[in-house]
């Protein structure tokens, strides 16, 4: 297919902006041409998301496509670490194949901590070998983010072994390295990780920086660094990228990286710089097959009002229109249905907790941040068990393994101000076991077995409402249309916030509840855990 547009052409790499024709054969750029032309309309490469866990959209691959080339996103570096968790080097092919049947550039990584942690049951493990099988697929760019930073500073056998193969392929390593500075932040770097997308401080992003690593500004439906870190942009763009880590789907559906791109300009980013960011710096630094608005390149571009508004009014992938006004052009693809899922409903009596101390150690959330807090907290028993006391806002968390029958682990938690009812999720990172918050055990319950009975999901239960959005795909992802999915869910959060819950994306914090290696303290189905010190913890002090 031959076409051309014109109007003024943004030329990123050479920093200028012209008024213009290009012309577009097979999907390639054929020819620029500076020329006066009427049309008003601005030409620009499309955006990249520089780390995304599409499982976390609720969607497949193919149908996080559909929604995000509305917002003039052409490709992503995706890790399929979630799924990875729950089936393996199987599941990372699985959203290889699912990626492959639309136009999105998707670009995936093998996942390097699968599990995360000795201190979790998760569906599989992708070891040494494993990864060698990975890095040899041309599909898999990179080894995705090393989140064992203890096992790096350690030297540990399996942990310096991938990396190695990573090294051998010639294929970049992802970093994930929460509050690690000084010294450690040195010898983690040299062990050749060159990316972080978790620094939640100006000064461990610049430090960072420094010390030659990229920062990527994170902006997802939990973590949301985007303030704290925007301002190093001004000197520091070429080595800077955007991301959103962790998208849910009605999220997805108002915004992706053109929502960064706007708000970066509007805080005075020069706009150079910021595309620099959102367009370029992946593409060289991952060496992704994306074109840039040069001649001869593969013709990924996108068409907007203005710089100021960035208005998306078309995206084009390999030449081909993806998106309008709007609209995505993409159509749906039915998804193949593939699970781990093997655990049975559980009765009240299995989240019990015996009363040996009225003082306990609480996990306490803060809004837009991974992050939590440890306090130490007073809790009245009800005949001799601790339960759920919404008066203090201190809430019964629990995790069931889904992977086998097992007792359940429970532990309490603060700031999501729940007065009614109870919501539970399949989606527990990393390990993807079922996590639970409730104000009674009647209503934790009915919303953790709902999700069993679907085999995935999320749920919201109270005595008059139990309702569940089913995710039969590793229990993470719908097969279900992406606008759909994000109504269903959107209509979940609701009832969640209308029972009381004052967080931003409660779904999205409850489901980091699980992750160890995100200090301070989280609850496996093993147990509490510490993050700082890297071992399990008591309930009760």
């Amino acid at each position: 297919m031959t076409f051309s547009l014109e109007g003024n052409i943004v030329d990123v790499l050479n920093k200028s902006v012209f008024k213009g024709v290009i012309s577009v054969d097979n999907g390639i750029i054929k020819s620029i041409i500076q020329k006066e032309v009427s049309s008003t309309q601005f030409i620009l490469p499309g955006f990249i998301d520089a780390h995304v866990h599409v499982e976390s959209s609720m969607l497949v691959p193919s149908e996080f496509a559909r929604l995000a080339v509305t917002h003039g996103t052409v490709a992503t570096i995706s890790d399929p670490h979630e799924i990875g968790n729950v089936l393996g080097i199987n599941g990372v092919k699985y959203m290889i194949d699912n990626g492959k049947k639309v136009p999105l550039k998707f670009y995936f990584g093998a996942p390097s901590c699968v599990p995360a942690t000795s201190f979790e049951t998760a569906g599989a493990i992708i070891g040494v070998d494993e990864i060698d099988e990975l890095l040899k697929m041309p599909e898999i760019i990179y080894l995705a983010e090393m989140m064992n930073f203890p096992g790096v500073l350690n030297q540990d056998e399996t942990v310096m072994k991938k990396i190695q193969l990573a090294h051998q392929s010639k294929k970049v390593i992802d970093g994930h390295a929460p509050g690690l500075r000084g010294e450690d932040a040195k010898k983690y770097i040299s062990a050749g990780i060159s990316t972080d997308h978790e620094c939640f401080t100006y000064e461990e992003a610049l430090e960072k920086l420094q010390y030659g690593m990229k920062i990527l500004i994170r902006e997802g439906s939990a973590a949301k660094n985007f303030d704290a870190l925007i301002d190093l942009m001004h000197d520091h763009y070429q080595n800077m990228m955007f991301c959103s880590d962790d998208k849910h789907p009605n999220d997805l559906v108002v915004g992706h990286i053109n929502q960064l791109v706007k708000r970066a300009i509007k805080k005075g980013i020069p706009t150079m710089h910021v595309l620099q960011a959102a367009c370029v710096n992946p593409v060289k630094h991952y060496g992704m097959k994306v074109g840039l608005l040069q001649k001869n390149d593969s013709a990924d571009f996108i068409v907007i009002d203005n710089l100021t508004d960035f208005t998306i009014l078309e995206t084009y992938i390999s030449g081909n229109l993806v998106a309008k006004n709007g609209k995505s052009l993409i159509l749906s693809v039915k998804p193949e249905i593939v699970n781990n899922f093997n655990c049975s409903t559980i009765s009240e009596k299995a989240i019990e907790v015996i009363a040996h101390s009225n003082k306990i150690r609480v996990i306490t959330v803060e809004d837009g941040q991974l992050i939590t807090r440890q306090i130490k907290a007073d809790i009245t028993p009800q005949n001799n068990r601790l339960c759920s006391d919404v008066s203090k806002d201190l809430l019964k968390l629990v995790v069931v393994n889904r992977y086998n029958n097992a007792p359940p682990s429970i532990a309490f938690v603060k700031n999501f101000e729940l007065k009614e009812g109870a919501m539970a999720s399949s989606v527990a990172h990393d390990s993807h076991n079922i996590i639970a918050i409730g104000t009674n055990d009647a209503d934790i319950i009915a919303a953790i077995n709902i999700i069993i009975a679907h085999k995935g999901g999320v749920s919201a239960a109270n005595k008059e409402f139990n309702s569940i959005l089913p995710l039969p795909v590793a229990g993470l992802m719908s097969i279900e249309d992406g606008y759909s999915v994000a109504q269903k869910y959107e209509l979940l959060d609701k009832k969640i916030k209308d029972w009381g819950c004052t967080l931003a994306s409660p779904y999205m914090t409850l489901s980091f509840l699980a992750l160890l290696v995100i200090p301070e303290l989280k609850l496996s189905d093993k147990g509490l855990f510490d993050g700082n010190d890297f071992k399990f913890s008591s309930l009760f002090v």
